[in-house]
C-alpha cells in the first residue's frame, strides 16, 4: 500500500510539474503577442498552486510594467529578487520600475559604524554566519589540543596565539549571527499598492494627515494594529495606513 501511496504522489506531481511548465510557456507566448494580463493570468495560476521561482516572478514584474501597473511590478521584481539576489536583468528592471514612482525617499545618511556594519553582515546571512562560528569552533578545539600537546615552547606559544585567534573569530561570527538574525526577523518591507494614499498619524481614519504616498514606494512595517499598519520610510518618516494600501513581499 505505501509503495502505490508513494507512486500515485510521484505520478501527481510529475502532472503538476507539466501542467505548471505548459502554463508558463503560454504565459510567454501571450506576453510576446502583447496579451499582458492574460500572460499575467496564465502566470498567476503557477503561484495560486504554490510554485514560487525568480524567472516567474520577474516575467510577472515586466508585464505589470507594461500594464504601468507601477506597485504590482515593482512588488514582484523584488520578489524575484529575493530568489535572486545577484540576477544583473531583474536589478535593471527594478531600477527602470523604480524610476517611474512618484515618491523620492532620500534615506537618510549613515554613520561610519553602520556603513562598515552593514558592509560585513550582508557577506552572510545568519545562517552563514552560524555556519562559520561552527567551522571556527572546531578550528579553535584542534588547534586548543595540538597546544596541549606539543612539546616544543616554540610550538605551544605560536599554537595558542593562533588558537586565541580562531576564538575571538568565533566570538566575532557568533555575534555577527546573532545581529544579522534580529535584523531578518524585524525586516518586514511592502510595496504600496494604492495610486494614492494618506499616512496618518494615528490608526484610524479621523486622525491626522503625516504625509502622502503613492504606488511603487517601499516601506517598512514596524507595527499593526487591527487592519492598520505602522510603516516607517528610509527618510525616518513614519506613519499608519490601512492594511489593504500595501503589500508584504
Amino acid at each position: 500500500m505505501k509503495k502505490l501511496l508513494y507512486l500515485l504522489i510521484l505520478l501527481v506531481s510529475f502532472s503538476s510539474v507539466g501542467q505548471n511548465e505548459k502554463l508558463f510557456e503560454q504565459g510567454k507566448e501571450l506576453y510576446k503577442n502583447g496579451k499582458y494580463q492574460q500572460a499575467i493570468s496564465s502566470w498567476m495560476q503557477i503561484l495560486d498552486k504554490g510554485e514560487h521561482s525568480a524567472e516567474l516572478y520577474f516575467n510577472l514584474g515586466n508585464a505589470q510594467y507594461k500594464l504601468n501597473h507601477i506597485g504590482p511590478s515593482i512588488y514582484y521584481y523584488e520578489k524575484a529578487l529575493q530568489l535572486a539576489p545577484n540576477d544583473s536583468d531583474i536589478k535593471n528592471n527594478l531600477a527602470f520600475a523604480e524610476n517611474a514612482r512618484i515618491d523620492s525617499i532620500e534615506p537618510l545618511p549613515e554613520t561610519v559604524f553602520s556603513k562598515w556594519y552593514h558592509s560585513i553582515s550582508s557577506i552572510f546571512t545568519f545562517e552563514g554566519w552560524a555556519i562559520l562560528a561552527v567551522v571556527f569552533s572546531i578550528f579553535f578545539v584542534a588547534l586548543f589540543l595540538f597546544y596541549y600537546f606539543a612539546f616544543s615552547e616554540r610550538r605551544k606559544r605560536f599554537l595558542f596565539v593562533i588558537s586565541m585567534f580562531a576564538g575571538f573569530l568565533v566570538v566575532a561570527s557568533l555575534t555577527m549571527a546573532f545581529l544579522t538574525y534580529s535584523d531578518f526577523t524585524k525586516n518586514q518591507p511592502a510595496i504600496i499598492f494604492a495610486s494614492e494614499i494618506e499616512v496618518k498619524t494615528e490608526p484610524s481614519m479621523g486622525s491626522n494627515v503625516a504625509f502622502t504616498l503613492h504606488e511603487g514606494t517601499k516601506v517598512q512595517i514596524s507595527a499593526q494594529d487591527g487592519n492598520w499598519f505602522r510603516i516607517a520610510l528610509a527618510d525616518g518618516k513614519d506613519g499608519w495606513i490601512p492594511a489593504s494600501d500595501l503589500k508584504q513581499l
